[in-house]
């Protein structure tokens, strides 16, 4: 990955349009900015940023292109890259999905884990994507946390990794079968070393660990407890699955008697330092208390589809004032990991539900890059403008997905193009001109056929 020297200035003009996503919501024509360092110093016209040129160390040339902040993914299993329309999962809704997926899960190796995560975040790059959370919970054979992290340090998002785990399996009335789960004293002594090893709280940070219970079937109400105790001790955010189908709803009910938000909210589950991935059946009382305690949702829209867990209230969670961010979720539920297409499924989504004028394709971008950053708590991310860290996707609509869009920021989700030209991270280019910089894409597939095959011949 190219690295920016410091002190070196890049300016980047000439833009068609540059979308701020700040709070004034600015689309700037021929648009220009500048960064120095990771920071952005200057943003405006291609004119007022003129005087700049003789200063600068680079210059991007963006003539025909959007520029966005850098696109946000809010929940992924980034270890399931591998398991892409794995036969007896193709037509399975959540429950069997996941008995049809865990025995092969099981038998994943560090290498496995390494090679899957960089396969993922390579598609996420290409796409667009400057930063990602990975919910990993389970670990066999050796596999830590330490593998994805690894993978990710290489490929140059930023990373959210989250610390997951299973400790019910079905001899104590849990989904997961015993062999993938965990003592639970033992995921929070790990959580606490992966915790204290990666997180960085500062501003620009590109890693940070959150602590993440897979979900109310798959780990003890004592654990869910426990594991909002450390996280709060430890500064970090916490995150699982809530309410992602009606199996999801009637397990809580029938297991502790309530609903999946009261039962978050009485162990401590809401608040502004957790987000919860899916809530498709979350209903207008949990949608008030999401509101009230600042709770963050990642919203699942084409996994939600490819399971057929229902359609999530977002246009009823934003109106509520919710923070809801895109979420890829796994890519063998999903099982694509482009931000772009996810956004487009939640603007279709909420149409087909409640009418085409429900809900925009500037609310589905802001979705993808201010909503994220906001459910993952990176204030410091997510807009175009002096002070934020340079984090952006340059788009070339010039392309046959793309071309003969009039408003060309609707034309973005509306009809996306199949990759970014360039994506810039800490002002640091990850992908130039559609190729990945970082890690050769030939490598990363290499790696993976080989995971591939191995698992494919034990099943």
């Amino acid at each position: 990955m190219s690295k920016s020297e410091p002190g070196k200035l890049t300016l980047l003009r000439g833009a068609t349009v540059l979308a701020c996503m700040d709070d004034a919501r600015r689309e700037i024509a021929d648009g220009a900015m500048a960064w120095r360092d990771g920071v952005i110093v200057a943003v405006g016209t291609s004119t007022e940023l003129a005087p700049l040129v003789d200063e600068a160390d680079m210059i991007v040339e963006a003539k025909g292109c959007v520029v966005t902040p850098g696109l946000v993914n809010t929940h992924h299993h980034l270890f399931q890259t591998l398991t892409r329309a794995l036969p007896g999962a193709v037509n399975a809704s959540l429950f069997g999905w996941l008995k049809a997926l865990y025995p092969v899960w099981a038998r994943y190796t560090p290498e496995d884990v390494f090679a899957a995560t960089q396969l993922g975040l390579a598609e996420l790059a290409l796409s667009g994507c400057t930063m990602s959370a990975d919910h990993h919970y389970l670990f066999p054979a050796g596999v830590r946390l330490d593998d994805s992290i690894d993978a990710a340090t290489q490929i140059g998002l930023r990373f959210h990794a989250t610390r997951g785990s299973m400790s019910v399996g079905q001899s104590k009335g849990g989904l997961p079968p015993d062999s993938v789960v965990e003592d639970e004293d033992a995921i929070l002594a790990d959580t606490i070393r992966v915790v204290d090893a990666f997180h960085d709280p500062n501003p620009g940070a590109m890693l940070r660990v959150a602590v993440a219970p897979c979900s109310p079937f798959s780990v003890s109400t004592d654990l869910m407890r426990e594991a909002a105790l450390l996280a709060r001790d430890k500064g970090v955010m916490l995150h699982t699955h809530l309410a992602e189908d009606a199996d999801d709803v009637a397990f809580s009910l029938e297991r502790f008697g309530c609903r999946p938000g009261e039962y978050a909210q009485s162990l401590g589950w809401t608040g502004p330092d957790v987000w919860h991935a899916h809530c498709v059946q979350l209903d207008a009382d949990e949608i008030g208390l999401f509101a009230r305690t600042g709770t963050g949702v990642a919203h699942c829209p084409c996994s939600n589809c490819r399971l057929g867990s229902g359609i999530a209230p977002v246009r009823t969670m934003v109106d509520a004032g919710v923070r809801v961010g895109l979420g890829i979720d796994g890519s063998a539920s999903n099982d694509s990991g482009h931000l772009l297409n996810e956004a487009r499924q939640a603007l279709l989504l909420q149409r087909v539900h409640l009418g085409a004028d429900q809900f925009d394709p500037r609310e589905a971008l802001w979705l993808a890059t201010r909503g994220g950053t906001a459910v993952l708590g990176r204030d410091d991310l997510g807009s175009l403008e002096p002070g934020k860290r340079a984090d952006l996707a340059v788009w070339d609509l010039n392309e046959p997905a793309a071309a003969g869009t009039w408003d060309k920021l609707a034309g973005l989700i509306l009809a996306p193009p199949t990759k970014a030209r360039d994506v810039f991270v800490e002002g640091r280019a990850v992908v130039r001109d559609g190729i990945l910089r970082s890690v050769p894409v030939e490598h990363i597939l290499a790696n993976a056929e080989r995971s591939l095959a191995r698992l494919m011949s034990l099943a």
